[in-house]
Parts: C-alpha cells; sequence; structure tokens
C-alpha cells in the first residue's frame, strides 16, 4: 500500500476517534426514574363536633356533622357512617353529659339521648340519684366549689348523750360521704367564662339510693358542710360511705339511728 493512502487512513482513523469521544463526553446523563406515588391514604367519615358543646346542652341539627378521618386513626368509639349513616338525626335534640371540644369526635359514652328527661337526669350515671343540700360559703370551701369537683360531707351536731353526763354543751363532727361528685351549684352544672368561683345557695351532688337516705337523715341531725378533695385523689368513679373506708370511724348507723359513739385511735 502506498504511503498517501496509509497517511490518509491514520487521519481518518483518527478523526474518528476524536468524534467518538466527543459524542460521548456531550451525552447527557439520564434522569432517575421518580418513585412510585404513595398509595391512597384510608379515611373514613365520622361525626364530630362542629362548635364546642356544653354539659347539659342540646344538640342541634348544626351542632355536629360527618368529617374525614384517618381509618388508622379512627378507634372502635368513634361513630362512622358507614356504620351509622343516620347518626345526625339520631343525636339531633340529645343532651352533652360531658363537654365535647369543636372537630372532636362524638361517642355514645359524652351524649345521651334523654327522650324528654331533663338535662340532669340526663347525665346522671346509671343507679345514681342526684340530691342537693344548701351550702353558704363557710360550708362550701368559700364558694370555691365547682361542678364536677369532688368532695368530703361533713356533719356538725350536738353530742347530747355526752352532754348529758358532762352538763357541758358538746359537738362532734363527722365525715359522712366520700369523694362525691358535685353536679351542679345553683343552677350551673359546668364552669363558663374562665369562672372560678361559684358562691351557691343550693349544692347538687351525685349518690347511690343508700348514701341518699343518709344525707336526708343527716340534714336534720346538724349542719353539713363540703370539704373540697384534691383532683389527684378524687379519681374514683364513685362514691364512699364513711363505713366503706378503713380510715374513719364513723359508722352509718351512728347517724341512722342518732347514737352517740366515741371515735376511736387509728
Amino acid at each position: 500500500m502506498k504511503p498517501a493512502r496509509l497517511i490518509v487512513l491514520g487521519v481518518a482513523l483518527a478523526a474518528g476517534a476524536v468524534a467518538a469521544m466527543l459524542a460521548a463526553g456531550s451525552r447527557q446523563p439520564e434522569a432517575p426514574k421518580a418513585p412510585p406515588p404513595p398509595p391512597p391514604l384510608a379515611t373514613v367519615d365520622v361525626l364530630i363536633a362542629k362548635a364546642d358543646l356544653g354539659t347539659g346542652q342540646v344538640v342541634g341539627d348544626g351542632d355536629i356533622g360527618w368529617q374525614t378521618w384517618p381509618a388508622a386513626s379512627a378507634t372502635a368509639s368513634f361513630i362512622r357512617k358507614g356504620d351509622r349513616p343516620d347518626a345526625i338525626k339520631d343525636f339531633v335534640g340529645a343532651i352533652v353529659r360531658s363537654p365535647v371540644l369543636a372537630g372532636e369526635p362524638i361517642r355514645d359514652s359524652k351524649v345521651v339521648v334523654a327522650k324528654g328527661g331533663g338535662f340532669l337526669a340526663a347525665i346522671l350515671p346509671h343507679g345514681m340519684r342526684a340530691i342537693s343540700l344548701d351550702v353558704a360559703p363557710d360550708t362550701s370551701a368559700g364558694g370555691f366549689i365547682l361542678p364536677n369537683d369532688h368532695v368530703d360531707v361533713l356533719l356538725t351536731r350536738r353530742d347530747k348523750a355526752a352532754e348529758k353526763v358532762t352538763g357541758i354543751e358538746k359537738y362532734t363532727s363527722e365525715t359522712i360521704l366520700k369523694n362525691v361528685r358535685v353536679l351542679a351549684v345553683d343552677q350551673a352544672i359546668e364552669e363558663k367564662d374562665g369562672t372560678k368561683v361559684v358562691v351557691g345557695k343550693t349544692a347538687t351532688i351525685e349518690l347511690d339510693p343508700r348514701q341518699a337516705e343518709l344525707l336526708a337523715l343527716s340534714r336534720q341531725l346538724g349542719t353539713l358542710s363540703l370539704i373540697l378533695r384534691s383532683i389527684l385523689d378524687s379519681q374514683s368513679p364513685t362514691p364512699e360511705t364513711a363505713e366503706d373506708r378503713d380510715d374513719n370511724n364513723v359508722s352509718v348507723n351512728t347517724v341512722r339511728y342518732g347514737v352517740s359513739t366515741q371515735s376511736t385511735p387509728r
């Protein structure tokens, strides 16, 4: 082969190599593939409060409605549209048993269908009774007792049996009920507008039938006072009669039959 042809072939090969290198350098890298979209969030429609609902309030048509809710966080206590499509109709006219905030799911335990009954009867637990007693600032912790607080009931009375023996006027104080829930003070059944003191003349408390009898009798024997309990030691769901506890010295029969007894040390 002639030298001139070899030179031309070499030049052509070199040009082709340079062109290939330039083409490879100018090629753009492939863009990464987009991740697949997440699966759609499973949701359910639950019944919620559209506005704040206070204790004793009658639920209106505009107070409740359906709200889309993540299915994973909808507990069994929530009212689901798929299970109870007519729930709004069922709850209109019901009475609120305990406060519900706007946006909070409605639960059966917080709302009760009274069927013509009063609001106080609606918020009473099954088997319990509401009974009222007269109070004054000096017998109700200076007016600092509010609805839903828990109190002890103290009976102060004359000890006539001891007076006959000593000839000296004598009074005794006995705790007859413990951990009693206050349902209302006068006509107020909940704290409103930031009220911290309610100076009322009547307090309505929640008792079982036997305790209501005890309170009615004690009211005739002396002066009843309400002793406010700390919120930390008032978590028991039911009130206690004094004799139900081992750490007191007062028997129900002491008050029931008017028998004077001496307190025994712990």
